[in-house]
């Protein structure tokens, strides 16, 4: 599933390329992806001939502000893909909705598992969008020396990296990124959350930023099915970097351990056993 990196290289990019262009014509050929809609014709009906006025992100969540109130809401799911190409070119399979751009363009959303999602909706007063107000803090802000991170764990006991992974509480981290953020904190991730001491939550914040920022430098990461893509259909480049995720028996890049899979809940959970506590 794209994660805060991934989901973030795709705004920004959007952001270029829409900003100050009209949408239209809109297509739906895929009703489960505008599944929110009792109508599969309010997307188009809400969007056609509208203004972007920008791009941005809520966790996992895009948001694409059309002129007055309403808001274009994005969520790619386990597949899903946004991919510019030109209008009249052959559409990717699973193409599902297709978005003409002012100036010559066509964005497509590709989902071939169809867990992804759009819709529209209205803005609240303060530019809030309310399907989404029971997300947590963003994962890169989470507050001066870990304050916010400090909240979400306190008196948790939940395995670490499940808070970490509960979008009510820290929203836009993953299966893969929750891992690569203990490692670099150096803390196992079965551990109770409300255990950490406050140095050991305060590393995890910082790692939490860094390995963040680092990963949407790389423009994310691609996995060995590439099913991740940026706008222009290229693979991102932080698989590359990545230290504990998918690198089961292989030596930590710090002690030279192996690194160690386990699994639970569907999940698998990748970890140095020397080097995080």
């Amino acid at each position: 599933m794209p994660e805060l990196p991934e989901v973030e290289t795709i705004r920004r990019d959007l952001h270029d390329v829409l900003s100050g262009r009209m949408l239209g014509p809109v297509e739906v050929s895929g009703t489960r992806s505008v599944r929110r809609h009792g109508d599969s014709g309010e997307v188009p009906a809400r969007s056609d001939g509208r203004r972007v006025l920008g791009v941005e992100r809520q966790g996992k969540f895009l948001l694409i502000r059309l002129q007055g109130p309403d808001v274009l809401v994005v969520h790619l799911g386990m597949s899903g893909q946004l991919l510019l190409g030109a209008p009249g070119a052959a559409r990717p399979p699973h193409t599902h909705v297709t978005f003409g751009v002012s100036g010559g363009a066509e964005l497509r959303f590709v989902d071939p598992r169809t867990f992804g999602q759009i819709f529209v909706t209205t803005a609240g007063s303060g530019g809030d969008v309310p399907e989404l107000a029971h997300l947590g803090f963003d994962a890169l802000r989470p507050g001066r020396g870990g304050t916010r991170l400090a909240a979400a764990l306190a008196g948790r006991r939940a395995p670490v990296k499940a808070v970490l992974m509960d979008q009510r509480r820290v929203a836009g981290i993953g299966n893969l990124y929750a891992d690569e953020i203990l490692f670099g904190a150096g803390v196992r991730p079965d551990r109770p959350a409300g255990s950490l001491a406050p140095n050991e939550v305060r590393r995890t914040a910082r790692a939490m930023v860094e390995t963040l920022r680092q990963a949407i430098t790389c423009r994310g990461s691609s996995l060995a099915d590439q099913q991740y893509r940026d706008v222009y259909g290229a693979v991102g480049g932080y698989q590359q970097h990545h230290r504990v995720y998918g690198r089961q028996g292989q030596p930590c890049t710090r002690c030279r351990t192996p690194v160690v899979r386990s699994r639970g809940g569907g999940r698998s959970t990748f970890f140095c056993p020397t080097c995080q506590r």
